[in-house]
């Protein structure tokens, strides 16, 4: 036995060494549970981030991504005026704008001048005018056939003073009756109609040549007819007297 006393561990002093570390639990700590937890929510933060990086940058590639923000248009647009400004600066500058001067362009092209077309009746005076429909006796198939429809005048020559009937198709003008009242003229009545009148015309002129014709008129009503018998027969009592004077 040596000399020295062999010194033993205390027991309780040795079961506190080889106890486990732990860590405290006190205000302010985690706990090893606590601690991992919170790593995994900020590792599925950083995914998420990381995904919607992602997806802008491939938006982004075909014309998407997000969306501006309005105030970024408001500032861009604060400086632009307005459309009632825009019309007013308008109306100002059109004010402002300088009369344009008073340029005069020579024609390419000339017209021609305006023609007159002469009717003879230049020196004639119109006693009588009425609407109505003209017929002519057609001789070779013995029936009557229209002459046209027009205005039926007397006109009195203002030189020999004689009066001659004239009367003109509506739209062409064509002359459709043309000839002087002569004193062996002689309105009948038409068989049946108190608004028609026949006559003969030894020499008239419609067609060119003095051709003699069988001729009808007809009226809208029997009141027109007589006032054209009046001035018919009124005009051939004046001529008898002019052509007797020539005789």
């Amino acid at each position: 036995m040596s000399d020295v006393a062999e010194t033993k561990p205390d027991p309780t002093t040795a079961v506190e060494e080889h106890q486990p570390e732990t860590t405290a639990t006190g205000e302010g700590e985690k706990t090893v549970t606590e601690t991992a937890v919170d790593a995994a929510k900020d590792a599925a933060e950083t995914a998420k981030d990381t995904a919607a990086k992602t997806s802008d940058s491939v938006f982004s590639m075909f014309g998407g991504g997000p969306k501006k923000e309005k105030k970024e248009e408001t500032e861009e647009g604060a400086d632009e005026p307005s459309g009632s400004s825009k019309a007013q600066q308008a109306e100002e500058n059109d004010d402002e704008a300088p009369e344009s001067p008073d340029v005069h362009f020579e024609p390419v092209i000339r017209l021609t001048e305006k023609v007159e077309t002469k009717t003879n009746e230049e020196l004639e005076e119109q006693s009588f005018k009425m609407r109505a429909k003209l017929f002519k006796f057609d001789r070779e198939s013995k029936e009557w056939k229209e002459r046209g429809t027009g205005d039926v005048r007397l006109l009195k020559h203002k030189e020999n003073q004689k009066t001659r009937l004239v009367m003109r198709r509506d739209k062409t003008l064509k002359v459709c009756a043309n000839h002087y009242i002569v004193p062996d003229m002689k309105l009948s009545p038409n068989v049946g109609s108190d608004r028609s009148w026949v006559w003969n015309a030894a020499a008239d002129v419609s067609e060119g040549e003095p051709e003699a014709q069988t001729l009808a008129i007809r009226f809208a009503n029997s009141e027109n007819a007589n006032l054209f018998k009046e001035a018919f027969e009124k005009a051939q009592q004046e001529n008898e007297k002019l052509f007797n004077a020539e005789e």
